[in-house]
């Protein structure tokens, strides 16, 4: 079990904080377009990566499992219980949009379509699994689930 969830953490590390960065930057072909530039990742990287730690740690103390489950694959042991509260309190995918402003400061740095593009195709393929998610969630959790969800914004608080 221990196993289950040091990997489960490690391939979501690998995965979402350095290799789809560095296919961006790779697509970019390898360049940043200069120092100015810099200044929005420096930003925009420890606040996304503060969200998602903070979402990650909370769904482990309070929802008593992981974040890693991939398109209705158990990677890691599941949450046994909602979260409502903390970072799950304005937004059901905190972790999601941590990712997501880090991806985004990681797109104005490299400043091109290929960065932009793979930014849009990740956000397209986790729309689905965000979807496929909830149906579990409310397989899991039930009326709690939904109302939770009509209280609560998918992924950006108070708009989306």
């Amino acid at each position: 079990m221990r196993f289950r969830n040091i990997f489960g953490y490690l391939l979501g590390f690998a995965v979402f904080v350095l290799l789809i960065p560095l296919l961006m930057w790779m697509a970019s072909g390898c360049v940043i377009q200069g120092v100015l530039w810099l200044i929005c990742p420096l930003i925009t990287a420890p606040v996304g990566m503060a969200l998602s730690v903070w979402s990650i740690v909370h769904m482990k103390r309070v929802g008593k499992g992981n974040p890693m489950d991939a398109f209705n694959h158990e990677i890691a042991p599941r949450t046994k219980h909602l979260m409502t509260d903390g970072p799950y309190k304005n937004c059901r995918n905190p972790m999601l949009l941590g990712v997501f402003i880090y991806y985004a400061g990681i797109v104005v740095c490299l400043h091109t379509w290929q960065a932009a593009a793979i930014f849009a195709s990740f956000f397209a393929i986790m729309a689905v699994q965000v979807s496929r998610e909830e149906k579990r969630l409310e397989n899991d959790f039930g009326d709690a689930y939904r109302d939770y969800k009509k209280k609560t914004r998918r992924l950006i608080p108070f708009v989306w």
